[in-house]
């Protein structure tokens, strides 16, 4: 952690509320992927466009996310994509407001139309099947702030290769995770989620997500990386050392 920042502290905070998770973001994009600037939100013209086209409000948590640093694709869509206000749009079965699509289509993100009243409601997550009948929205997280702060979070691990790395895991590699890193205040989810729920730590200027299966790292710089790497030795995909 830097003296600066200390990122487990500010996500703590940031678990309390839409304010904490928002100043969280602000932070950490400062310290780790690039300064916020007046230009990263929408305009506020362009969320109210999109309330008239759906003929809704948006909870104040979407409303307040885009305004803030809705347009800062580094922070919301390196990998996959946090829609537009002009792209937001209510799924074929009319059950949710659909604010984030999988990268390659597999999964779409959103709010229960039910709950569109309420100011941080929960978020739902919708895989997309080869049975259309067996789809259904499933719970990911318990408020719509948390979801944006892990949509931030997940999305600096998919930036500069220099920075970022993947390791396939195993037993071994969790044990020396849980060993050498810090297991960050973040609920595991998605919720009901048990034997692959994704986890988050930190080491020494290194983020990590565990989800049962991989292990993905972000670095403050490329040597902080290395380090980690020495770590938690194994198969790191961008290691060409």
């Amino acid at each position: 952690m830097t003296q600066a920042f200390d990122l487990a502290a500010s996500l703590a905070r940031g678990m309390e509320g839409r304010s904490g998770a928002w100043t969280f973001i602000q932070d950490f994009a400062a310290h780790w992927v690039g300064a916020p600037t007046n230009g990263d939100g929408w305009a506020e013209a362009e969320v109210v466009a999109a309330e008239e086209r759906l003929g809704i409000q948006l909870p104040a948590a979407l409303r307040e996310a885009y305004l803030l640093f809705g347009r800062r694709r580094d922070l919301t869509s390196n990998h996959d994509v946090l829609l537009g206000p002009a792209e937001l749009h209510v799924d074929e079965a009319g059950e949710a407001l659909v604010f984030r699509h999988e990268n390659q289509g597999a999964a779409s993100w959103g709010v229960l139309l039910d709950s569109l009243q309420e100011d941080d409601p929960a978020v739902f997550i919708r895989l997309d099947l080869a049975d259309k009948t067996a789809e259904r929205w499933e719970s990911w997280l318990e408020r719509l702030s948390l979801c944006f702060v892990e949509i931030v979070l997940s999305e600096s691990l998919q930036a500069d290769g220099e920075l970022c790395d993947f390791l396939e895991s195993d037993d071994d590699s969790i044990e020396l995770l849980e060993k050498n890193c810090v297991r960050l205040p973040f609920p595991a989810y998605p919720i009901g989620e048990e034997e692959h729920a994704t986890r988050w730590f930190l080491g020494r200027d290194v983020l990590l997500r565990d989800d049962g299966m991989a292990v993905m790292a972000r670095g403050r710089t490329p040597e902080d990386l290395d380090l980690m790497r020495e770590l938690l030795p194994g198969d790191w995909l961008n290691d060409y050392r």
